[in-house]
């Protein structure tokens, strides 16, 4: 392994189309895996425990607060979501590259646990375009939309703790943004296990050497004739 995995951060807010946007990602990106997190919340239609979300009841959820099974966990409208911290943990040392689809709040814990975590904020084009999105997907009440679109005014001023900001104007354009900064930062030198790196090309180098060095003379000459 010449690299450790990255975490993979993306944040926005309802209907911005954090999800839409993530499971692209995790189709068109060989080596990224999805981080699943645990929820006290109800099972939309469609959704598979172990699939979307770990689905738990509120009890068990803070018995796995107190036991500090979490790398992340927050109140969201009423409910829980955590990241469990082992198989986050555990992926990324050997060189799995994560992609958590979180909130604000647990973005920021991350980032204090996970300084070299990768932010990325979604955002819609417009807050009208964000409330008809919500209104689209038909699964909250009046009074919800109302609540998380105070939500989504309320984050502004957490947009400068991100690495980046990716506005979710065309679907196929987002992707790609989130997708180019994914292999820009696998290339980073930080990443990079350069003494691993420095010891393979010092083997091949050595190899070579030996293979010239028993080779006849003239027979370098030869080859480059």
């Amino acid at each position: 392994m010449e690299r450790k995995g990255l975490l993979l951060v993306i944040s926005g807010p309802s209907g911005a189309g954090k999800t839409t946007v993530c499971n692209e990602l995790l189709v068109r990106v060989e080596g990224l895996r999805p981080s699943i997190s645990w929820t006290t919340r109800k099972p939309r239609p469609g959704e598979v425990n172990g699939r979307e979300y770990f689905f738990t009841d509120p009890a068990t959820f803070q018995e796995m607060v107190r036991g500090d099974e979490f790398a992340e966990w927050a109140a969201v409208y009423g409910h829980f979501y955590g990241t469990p911290k082992k198989p986050l943990s555990e992926m990324v040392e050997q060189g799995v590259d994560m992609l958590l689809e979180i909130d604000v709040q647990g973005a920021m814990q991350i980032k204090k646990k996970f300084p070299d975590a990768v932010t990325v904020y979604l955002l819609a084009p417009s807050i009208a375009e964000l409330r008809a999105r919500l209104v689209r997907r038909a699964s909250d009440t009046p009074e919800e939309i109302s609540r998380r679109l105070r939500q989504a005014r309320d984050e502004i001023r957490h947009y400068h703790d991100y690495d980046y900001i990716v506005r979710n104007e065309d679907l196929k354009e987002a992707v790609k943004a989130a997708e180019h900064i994914l292999q820009a930062e696998r290339l980073k030198t930080t990443r990079v296990n350069v003494a691993k790196i420095e010891e393979r090309m010092t083997r091949e180098c050595a190899t070579i050497m030996a293979v010239e060095a028993e080779e006849p003379a003239g027979s370098t000459q030869k080859r480059g004739v």
